[in-house]
């Protein structure tokens, strides 16, 4: 009979945290992140469709703290995910496997995902979009 004690596949408790790993559980969250806030799009566009009632609500929803960090995490999501999709684009192409290159180029799509969102937001906030 198998030795029961022992885990019987390597689990998140086992591995040791990478950059890697983290980059990879993002890429599919944001996946998420994205799809769901699309339904935040659709609402604006389809408030905006039905007349300036409509579309006030919206605003005073979305300009609210809580619809500003969602419209900021989505803002994130979606460089996040356009930043690692061109790393992975790459490394399609056969380019960036070495450990060295590959763990750059993770905190690279980071790096350049948060330095975007705060480029937009700094642009959105100082012309007074998101009031």
């Amino acid at each position: 009979m198998a030795d029961t004690r022992r885990p019987l596949s390597p689990h998140l408790q086992i591995y040791k945290w990478q950059v890697q790993m983290v980059t990879s559980i993002l890429h599919r969250a944001t996946g998420i992140a994205l799809s769901v806030g699309t339904l935040l799009v659709l609402w604006g566009v389809f408030s905006l469709a039905s007349g300036e009632d409509s579309y006030n609500r919206f605003k005073a929803c979305i300009g609210s703290p809580v619809g500003m960090v969602l419209l900021l995490g989505w803002t994130w999501s979606l460089f996040y995910h356009l930043c690692n999709g061109i790393r992975h684009l790459f490394q399609d192409g056969g380019m960036g496997y070495a450990i060295p290159q590959f763990v750059r180029s993770s905190w690279l799509s980071i790096v350049g995902s948060i330095v975007l969102t705060l480029v937009v937001w700094a642009y959105v906030l100082s012309s007074g979009g998101a009031a």
